[in-house]
């Protein structure tokens, strides 16, 4: 089975599209044209392919990988990083999840917090939210005027060239769901009492704001999908298909490096062990 056209749902460079990004554009419910059987056997394939390529990329030790997820509420943020990432060795790969900043954090720039996170060489770092929620939450609920989040676009662009530039790759994954599909998982959630817990009343006045938040969206994939850090927009209500998607994107990215095991400092062949 050939492997499937990550291409497709990677967010042109700014400078290189003809017209404006829409979400609307991409379906929510797309599956690639692949029957579910086969995503989900291309996911395993892939998968063990990540697990192999993380051995190999901890060892060389020259590059890092910083993974963004951003979503709607109910998006899946929670299971794409449980799926993906189970079975990679935690030693080399850490998940942050970033909340509503404290009173520390807000007496710093936006992205010292996220800064601090970032990862060392040799290893994954995996962002559940990330420094978007200031030109996204911070705009849609007018949290901070329009003059300190309008510049954040390119604050954000030169950080992330910046890293690239120190060696870590930055892929960045939106996952993409309709609102039809987000209130059929809240009300799952709140009528299952296993689920109750994930919750929160709150995501009720933040769905009164949907398009809002799709056109902070938009601006976010139009102005920082760069060369350096490319977003993909990914149609998530098919968990088969979002997971063989996010998977698969890390697969290329890491295959394009040249990564190699260190050579050792001594003669193997001159080892005895008795």
């Amino acid at each position: 089975m050939s492997r499937l056209d990550t291409s497709k749902y990677c967010v042109g460079r700014e400078e290189k599209r003809k017209d404006r990004f829409r979400l609307r554009d991409v379906k929510t419910d797309d599956d690639g044209g692949l029957e579910k059987d086969a995503g989900k056997a291309a996911f395993e394939r892939a998968h063990a392919r990540l697990i192999e390529l993380q051995q190999l990329f901890y060892a060389d030790g020259r590059f890092a990988l910083c993974v963004v997820f951003q979503a709607m509420d109910t998006g899946g943020k929670d299971g794409t990083i449980r799926d993906v990432f189970g079975g990679v060795n935690p030693a080399g790969c850490r998940v942050t999840s970033f909340k509503a900043p404290n009173d520390v954090e807000l007496r710093h720039d936006f992205l010292w917090r996220i800064h601090q996170h970032t990862p060392r060489l040799g290893h994954f770092a995996v962002f559940n939210r990330s420094h978007y929620e200031d030109v996204l939450v911070a705009r849609v609920k007018k949290l901070v005027p329009s003059e300190r989040w309008k510049p954040r676009f390119e604050h954000i662009n030169t950080f992330e060239r910046m890293l690239f530039d120190e060696g870590t790759r930055i892929v960045k994954f939106l996952l993409h769901i309709s609102r039809d599909y987000q209130r059929e998982r809240l009300l799952r959630r709140l009528h299952d009492p296993a689920k109750q817990w994930k919750f929160d009343p709150q995501d009720v006045a933040e769905r009164a704001r949907w398009d809002d938040y799709q056109q902070a969206y938009e601006e976010v994939l139009n102005r920082c999908s760069t060369a350096a850090a490319p977003w993909y927009v990914v149609p998530a209500e098919h968990h088969w298909f979002r997971n063989l998607l996010v998977t698969q994107v890390l697969v290329e990215t890491i295959e394009s490096l040249p990564l190699a095991y260190p050579k050792p400092s001594f003669d193997p062949s001159r080892i005895v062990i008795d």
